[in-house]
């Protein structure tokens, strides 16, 4: 018994002296502010009890690369795309890659590093990491889209010719064109490759909805399967690690097996979709009420379509982005942050004093980017 009752007493006793010496320090500190008639600031014992500013913003910095610009994560870095070409820096502004050549709607792709810099409309391709061009050309047709996997291998969508013949090119990770694909009906819109490099899916707008044709294995012209969504735009897709692939449109997500069999994930046919985020194991909505300004919700929904997550909206959202566990919204207010439950994190009142700010890009590294015509705030989050 005697053994268990001194360290709780030493226990009392540090306390005791550490509370003395705190309170000691507070009156001499008050003392010599009364004396000298200066000013008394509590701010640094107020921080001792209250909880610690999580996000700050801690550089801001200008370069220029033309109008129109776009951005994308490298990791470590972010890469930015105008009309007058590319640029990469740090996160103090710092330059390590640039590139200058035209471009009239400049658009930029990312993963694992690398990135796709190209002209929609135009014959430009550029890809490239932190600090090298790593393949530079031309392409015959006009430039729809492109994408790239995690592998470093990416895809070009073109529309050449007359009518309304699309060209998806698949290219492996030195630049090198693997496989062509040459679809004769329907409008081209975009082109996704799996994290195997293995399979392709190739959506097309046609007269009467939107059509996904697939290929797997990348080794003959003639499709596996094929999807077809009537009446339905759909806007986006993406290939999920166990092969399906994920596709969402104005009304529903989608999910497409490999024969190309769908199941709808989820519908919101009473709501107008304003944004939405593909993220490994969950997805991210902003739906909007119709006809009630910009009311509306945030969604996290689960790979299985269910909601785990939901945020009322009142605000317009102009711009939102997830990265390193936290997603920040771009709102008329400023720059907002929260974490995968939607949860807000505290902010040191400064969210974003740069003027005209249109995009906000989060990275995966607790750092965000808030960016406008010639200008950029770099945020940091401390979880």
């Amino acid at each position: 018994m005697s053994g268990s009752k001194k360290p709780k007493k030493l226990w009392r006793r540090l306390i005791g002296v550490l509370f003395s010496i705190v309170s000691l320090a507070v009156l001499a500190y008050v003392s010599i502010s009364l004396i000298t008639e200066r000013t008394i600031e509590m701010s640094w014992l107020t921080n001792l009890f209250t909880p610690r500013t999580q996000v700050e913003a801690v550089d801001e910095f200008s370069f220029y690369v033309g109008r129109d610009r776009v951005f994308a994560d490298l990791g470590g870095s972010f890469a930015s795309a105008g009309t007058l070409g590319i640029k990469v820096l740090d996160y103090s502004g710092h330059e390590s890659l640039s590139d200058s050549f035209r471009m009239t709607r400049p658009a930029i792709v990312s993963a694992n590093g690398r990135a796709v810099a190209f002209d929609i409309g135009g014959t430009a391709v550029r890809v490239f990491n932190n600090n090298q061009i790593l393949s530079s050309f031309e392409v015959s047709g006009a430039i729809v889209s492109a994408s790239i996997n995690q592998n470093g291998w990416f895809t070009v969508s073109t529309q050449e010719g007359g009518g309304l013949r699309g060209v998806t090119t698949v290219f492996n990770s030195q630049g090198a064109g693997v496989f062509r694909v040459n679809l004769g009906g329907g409008y081209i819109l975009s082109s996704v490759l799996s994290a195997d490099n293995r399979s392709l899916a190739v959506l097309n707008l046609t007269e009467t909805g939107s059509r996904i044709t697939l290929y797997h294995g990348l080794n003959q012209v003639e499709p596996n399967n094929e999807f077809v969504l009537p009446g339905e735009l759909i806007i986006d897709m993406r290939f999920l690690p166990n092969g399906d692939l994920l596709a969402i449109s104005t009304n529903m997500l989608i999910i497409i097996d490999v024969n190309g069999v769908s199941s709808a994930k989820f519908e919101f046919f009473a709501s107008r979709l304003g944004g939405y985020i593909f993220e490994d194991g969950f997805t991210i909505l902003h739906l909007l009420d119709y006809g009630v300004g910009h009311t509306g919700r945030l969604l996290r929904l689960d790979e299985g379509g269910d909601i785990i997550a939901e945020y009322p909206t009142e605000r317009e959202i102009a711009s939102m982005s997830f990265g390193g566990g936290f997603l920040a919204v771009l709102r008329g207010d400023g720059v907002m942050f929260y974490d995968s439950n939607f949860e807000e994190f505290p902010s040191d009142g400064d969210r974003a004093s740069l003027s005209g700010v249109s995009r906000v890009l989060a990275f995966g590294n607790g750092k965000a980017l808030a960016t406008g015509e010639h200008a950029a705030i770099v945020f940091r989050l401390d979880f």
